[in-house]
């Protein structure tokens, strides 16, 4: 119970704080603790222990508190007795006491059940890692954002819807919104129909593909067109890290180019102001090896246009009319975009001169250039749509793919010249490690009639003869060394008769 002492001083009053417990130790301990700890503000004392019947130790006030004249406080501790304990160390909890304290009221199986949690988490992380998937790449929301019950009932309102094609447009000349539209429902029939009120006259084309409802037959959704999958993966998503200046000994070629496709892409005013239809595609031919895709995928990256990159092969299929649909719907896929270059490497292997040879076996890749030709000038305007064809073989295309309208500027990339080759050969070693002091020119004239494939083996091979020898840097004789092997092993082949076999 708490009192109050009033000192025989003028000093307010200090609160007495006095203590009732039934074991001695701990009373003595705890009132010990507490002196030290409020004093000078309280005044703690023992009580004796609590009876029912009150003795004169009980009723005993407690002492007066000291005056200010100084006097100690020493006077009110108590002494220790010869059998009683000292006041033991407080001793701090570790952490294993602390991990144990935790364990009290757990199941038995809590820390294995945490323990394999764990352990399949990790799993999780490491096999999406390796397989380079994460969570945004499924498609999916979180967890937290589902709504499956919504999700149920909005699939229950949402009918699927029937695809269709718009065949003609039924216009109305008072009100657009009353037009009519013809759709072909396939292996079904034709219906005339009307726009939901969900969409706009402007949205629907003839010719583009809608979702039709099932029930009333009207328009509800327009459809992109669909595309085969392994004509978008044509497109080329990053631009290519070569640039003209990659490019050696094509100077005249490069310029041919890019009059006829990168300035009609980045300065169309000028064709505009004079008022001529810029030209539309380019031929690109000369042995292999001297630089014609390279040039093309310097003009990718000096354009923002989309690049698609198309090789001949690819369209040679066999079912009959799949290439001729790939073709029709490279070109469909290349309208939607804002500016478009069409790379055709290897042309030949559909565009060659038509034959009969009473076989039918080559009427496919007929059909396929013959779409080809129709994409090229038919009655579509191709936009900014550049078109560029790469072969080895000019004399084996056919006259109508190479009349001008659809090609209209043949560009040859002919075996580079002395200074081609001396250009060529320092665009090369600009990533090595070489001596400044190699004659380039000298090693150029000791490769005649050599394309700039051959001279960027010759580097390569010149850099294997220096690590051959241990050696850093690749000097003269490396490179000397390196045209023996390339360019001379390369003449003594192609005059064997197993070089005549192969060709």
């Amino acid at each position: 119970m708490d009192s109050y002492h009033q000192p025989s001083n003028s000093q307010p009053p200090l609160p007495i704080i006095s203590i009732l417990l039934t074991d001695t130790s701990q009373q003595r301990h705890l009132v010990r603790y507490l002196n030290r700890l409020f004093s000078p503000r309280f005044y703690v004392v023992e009580a004796n222990k609590f009876t029912n019947t009150p003795t004169n130790e009980q009723s005993t006030l407690p002492p007066k508190m000291p005056s200010a004249t100084g006097q100690s406080w020493e006077k009110y501790k108590k002494e220790f007795a010869d059998d009683e304990e000292p006041e033991k160390k407080i001793t701090p909890l570790t952490d294993e006491d602390i991990q144990v304290l935790k364990t009290y009221g757990a199941a038995p199986y809590a820390a294995g059940l945490r323990r394999l949690e764990k352990q399949i988490k990790e799993k999780q992380t490491s096999v999406n890692e390796k397989i380079g998937v994460k969570e945004s790449d499924t498609g999916l929301a979180p967890p937290h954002l589902w709504d499956i019950a919504a999700d149920r009932q909005r699939m229950s309102e949402d009918h699927p819807l029937q695809v269709a094609r718009c065949t003609k447009i039924i216009q109305d000349e008072k009100d657009a919104e009353k037009s009519k539209y013809v759709i072909n429902v396939k292996q079904i029939a034709k219906f005339v129909v009307k726009l939901g009120e969900r969409v706009s006259p402007t949205d629907i084309e003839e010719g583009m593909r809608v979702g039709v409802d099932r029930n009333k037959y009207e328009i509800l959704l327009p459809l992109p067109p669909k595309i085969d999958p392994s004509v978008t993966m044509m497109t080329v998503e990053d631009k290519p890290d070569v640039t003209y200046g990659d490019v050696g000994g094509c100077k005249e070629q490069i310029e041919k180019i890019r009059e006829v496709v990168e300035m009609p892409l980045l300065s169309p005013e000028r064709f505009v102001s004079l008022g001529i239809d810029p030209p539309k595609g380019a031929l690109l031919y000369g042995p292999p090896g001297t630089g014609k895709t390279l040039c093309a995928r310097a003009v990718a990256n000096r354009t923002d246009a989309t690049f698609i990159r198309v090789i001949g092969s690819e369209l040679v299929q066999k079912y009959v009319g799949e290439g001729a649909r790939m073709v029709r719907e490279l070109f469909e896929m290349a309208r939607t975009k804002k500016a478009c270059i069409i790379f055709f490497d290897e042309i030949d292997a559909i565009g060659g001169a038509r034959f009969d040879d009473g076989a039918g076996g080559d009427n496919e890749v007929q059909r396929t250039m013959l779409e080809l030709i129709t994409q090229l000038d038919g009655f579509d305007s191709r936009g900014n749509i550049k078109v560029m064809f790469a072969t080895n073989r000019p004399s084996t295309l056919d006259p109508a793919l190479m009349r001008p309208g659809r090609i209209d500027r043949k560009i040859e990339f002919a075996l580079p010249d002395l200074e081609g080759r001396s250009n060529i050969l320092r665009i090369h070693a600009k990533s090595m490690s070489v001596e400044r002091d190699i004659r380039w020119e000298l090693i150029s004239r000791l490769c005649p009639n050599s394309t700039g494939a051959e001279l960027r083996s010759v580097a390569t091979e010149a850099g294997m003869f220096a690590i051959r020898a241990r050696r850093k840097v690749a000097t003269e004789k490396d490179f000397l060394s390196a045209v023996d092997k390339v360019i001379k092993g390369n003449l003594k082949f192609s005059s064997t008769a197993s070089y005549a076999q192969y060709n």
